[in-house]
Parts: C-alpha cells; sequence; structure tokens
C-alpha cells in the first residue's frame, strides 16, 4: 500500500478526492489529509510518502513551497497539483519541481484517477528496480512550423501543434514517455508545453495518453491471435495486471471480455 498526502484548506474539495481515491484504489492508497503546507511537511517527516496531492493556494506554507521542501528531501515522492488558477506561472513552477501532473479545480474524475494510477505505477517501477530498462525516446524535433502564422489564423496554429502532438504520441506511445520528452522533442519549454497540451487536448497529459493506449489496445484486440500480455506490452504497459485494471475503468470490461463481446458482434453480422 502507498502513502498518499491529500492537503487542502478546502473540505469540500478534500471530501471530494478522498471519496474519489477511495472508490478507485481501495486497498491501495492510504489517505493522510492536511489543510495547508505546514501539515504537509508534519505528514511527510512522520512517515514514508509516496504521492503528494498539494493544492497550490492555502494558507500559510501554499502547495509549491511544500512541493520544494518535500523535492529537497526525496527525488522519488509523486507530486500532483491541484488548483482553481489557469496561470501560467504556476504551471512554470510546478514542472520546477518535477511534478507528475498539473490539474485544474473542479477536478474531472477521469483526469484524477488517470494520474494517480500512473503515480503508483510510477512507485511500483522503482521499486522493482525497472527504470534501468526504460527504452530511450527518440529524441527527433517535431516543432511546427508555426510562427508565421502567429498574427493570422489562430485556429490553424492550434490545430498545426495539436497534430504534431498527436504524431509524436501515435510514434511512442508504446514507450515509457512522459509529458516532459514530448516537450524536448518539440522544442518547448516544459512548462509552455503542460499549458500548450491542456488548451490543444483539453485534459491533462497522462490522461489523453491513457486513452490513446486504451483506443490502440481495442484494435489490437481484435486478432484473437495476439494474447493479452502481449498487447498490454506493445501499448506500453509493462505490467499486464496493471494495463486490465485501466482498461477496464476506461471500457466497463477487462481486455479479454471485450474482446469476447467483438467476436459475438462479428458473428451477429
Amino acid at each position: 500500500m502507498y502513502r498518499i498526502i491529500v492537503a487542502d484548506d478546502e473540505p469540500i474539495e478534500r471530501m471530494v478526492v478522498e471519496k474519489i481515491i477511495k472508490k478507485y484504489f481501495p486497498g491501495q492508497l492510504e489517505i493522510v489529509l492536511g489543510v495547508n503546507g505546514r501539515e504537509v511537511m508534519e505528514l511527510f517527516e512522520e512517515e514514508q510518502t509516496h504521492i503528494a496531492l498539494l493544492d497550490i493556494e492555502m494558507p500559510g506554507i501554499n502547495g509549491l513551497e511544500a512541493a520544494n521542501r518535500i523535492r529537497e528531501k526525496s527525488k522519488d515522492c509523486s507530486i500532483i497539483f491541484l488548483t482553481a488558477f489557469d496561470e501560467f506561472s504556476y504551471a512554470k513552477k510546478a514542472i520546477a519541481v518535477k511534478a507528475l501532473d498539473y490539474l485544474l479545480k473542479p477536478v474531472a474524475e477521469e483526469e484524477l484517477v488517470a494520474v494517480l494510477e500512473e503515480a503508483i505505477r510510477i512507485q511500483e517501477a522503482m521499486q522493482q528496480e525497472k527504470t534501468k530498462d526504460t527504452p530511450a525516446v527518440n529524441n527527433e524535433i517535431l516543432q511546427p512550423d508555426v510562427h508565421i502564422q502567429e498574427n493570422g489564423n489562430e485556429n490553424l496554429r492550434m490545430n498545426a501543434v495539436t497534430e504534431s502532438i498527436r504524431l509524436y504520441i501515435e510514434n511512442h506511445y508504446m514507450e515509457d514517455i512522459a509529458l516532459q520528452d514530448v516537450a524536448a522533442a518539440m522544442n518547448y519549454s516544459d512548462a509552455y508545453f503542460c499549458k500548450l497540451f491542456k488548451q490543444c487536448f483539453d485534459k491533462s497529459f497522462v490522461s489523453y495518453l491513457t486513452w490513446f493506449r486504451v483506443e490502440k489496445a481495442k484494435e489490437l484486440l481484435a486478432d484473437v491471435l495476439v494474447n493479452v500480455k502481449e498487447i498490454s506490452i506493445n501499448v506500453g504497459y509493462r505490467d499486464s495486471n496493471y494495463f486490465t485494471k485501466v482498461f477496464k475503468r476506461l471500457v466497463g470490461v477487462t481486455p479479454s471480455e471485450y474482446r469476447l463481446q467483438v467476436l459475438q458482434k462479428d458473428e451477429n453480422i
């Protein structure tokens, strides 16, 4: 079981987040609640903490300051920010402490679950020392030629950027990629790309990548000669049990059950 600190000075926000965690991660995450950055640091010192879910605007020591202190003590803790303010300066500071993600309130249940699943996967990978086997990401520059359009049609510019990002993910979704990898490949700063991605796709990078991988898995499941474990690896998940859990959350059935549904549908055509 992994320990997660949830800190927010608004009781309703804490209650909503706690409810989502208990719904999707029973027996996986031990929840500890705090109301400000000072409590976060006290709770962090008491016992090993694996994940910190922090509101940015809290009285006293705010979430960004608390995250900086956590990062000084632990490079392994997965830090996730929640905020009601879509401020570029916040995104920049969030990236500076190597935050896993930056979510806007009111947080979408799907986005929160996706980023927590990714945080758990990262913790499991670190514990099993699998990171040394992580495949290298091809760092090609995919920066679209959009600057000449900046004074023209903004929609055309954003469409070009969106398509470039989508193509990069299409080529690398089977690898262990992170937001920082795509930003570097497209020659953007991490902070700017974090905000840009949400403008393009209206969801976080982790949430979109999870959805994309599951859609690819659906296509592969149509081939009965490929087993679920192989499909799991082919769409970027080394742990087939984790893949099954993610797939069922998004689709409502396990990969095997989905394959059976597709086969039955084909037989009835």
